[in-house]
C-alpha cells in the first residue's frame, strides 16, 4: 500500500510554509514521512503536492505527485488514489504511530471495504489518517463533479469500515496531532517518543 502524505496546504495559520519548517534539524513533513515509513504495511511513501510547492518538495527525495484539482483534501486523496490503494495522512502530522497505521491497513485488507477510517464516539472522523481503495477514486470523482468537496461526507455515504478510537490504546491518539500554529510546535517535544 502507498503511504500518501498530503502537502498542498498553504499554512496560513502557521504564517508560512510549515511543512518545510525545521524541527530537530529536519522539515516538519519528514517527521510524518519517517513515521509512515516505519509502518510495515506501507510499501512506498509519496508526497501529494500543489503545483506551487511541488518543486520544493521534490528536493526531499520522495516521489511527488501534483494535485491539479486544488479543491482541498478530497482532491489530494483523489490524486493519491490514481497510484493505487493508499493510506493518506497530512504532512503536518509529526507524531504518527506506525502500529496504529498498520492496524488500520490490516482492517482495511480484512474488510474489503472502500475506506477504513478511525471514528470518535461522537461520530467525528479522521479522514487524514485513513486507508482508501483505488476504487474509491470513482466515488470521489462523482462527489467532486457535483461540487461536494467534503471528504467526511463522501466517507459517510460509502460502505466504510470504521475503527472506534476509544477502543484503542490511548497513547495512539497522538497520531492525530497536527501542527497548525507555531504554538503547536511546543507540543511536539512533549509527545515525542524516546
Amino acid at each position: 500500500m502507498i503511504g500518501a502524505v498530503l502537502a498542498g496546504g498553504r499554512g496560513k495559520r502557521f504564517g508560512g510554509d510549515k511543512l518545510l519548517f525545521k524541527i530537530s534539524g529536519k522539515p516538519l513533513i519528514l517527521h510524518a514521512v519517517e513515521r509512515l515509513e516505519e509502518a510495515k504495511g506501507i510499501d512506498e511513501v509519496v508526497l501529494v503536492a500543489s503545483p506551487e510547492n511541488a518543486g520544493k518538495l521534490e528536493k526531499l527525495g520522495y516521489r511527488v505527485v501534483v494535485d491539479e484539482l486544488l479543491v482541498g483534501p478530497i482532491g489530494g486523496i483523489y490524486t493519491a488514489l490514481s497510484l493505487g490503494d493508499a493510506f493518506v495522512v497530512a504532512g503536518d502530522m509529526p507524531l504518527l504511530v506506525p502500529e496504529f497505521v498498520d492496524l488500520i491497513i490490516e482492517r482495511f485488507n480484512g474488510n474489503k471495504k472502500p475506506v477504513c477510517v478511525p471514528r470518535w464516539s461522537n461520530g467525528y472522523l479522521e479522514p487524514l489518517h485513513t486507508a482508501y481503495s483505488a476504487g474509491f477514486k470513482e466515488f470521489i470523482q462523482e462527489k467532486i463533479n457535483e461540487g461536494q468537496y467534503a471528504i467526511n461526507r463522501a466517507i459517510r455515504e460509502s460502505d466504510a469500515c470504521y475503527i472506534e478510537i476509544e477502543s484503542l490504546p490511548e497513547e495512539w491518539r497522538e497520531s492525530f496531532f497536527n501542527v497548525n500554529t507555531r504554538e503547536d510546535l511546543g507540543r511536539i517535544g512533549k509527545y515525542n517518543r524516546p
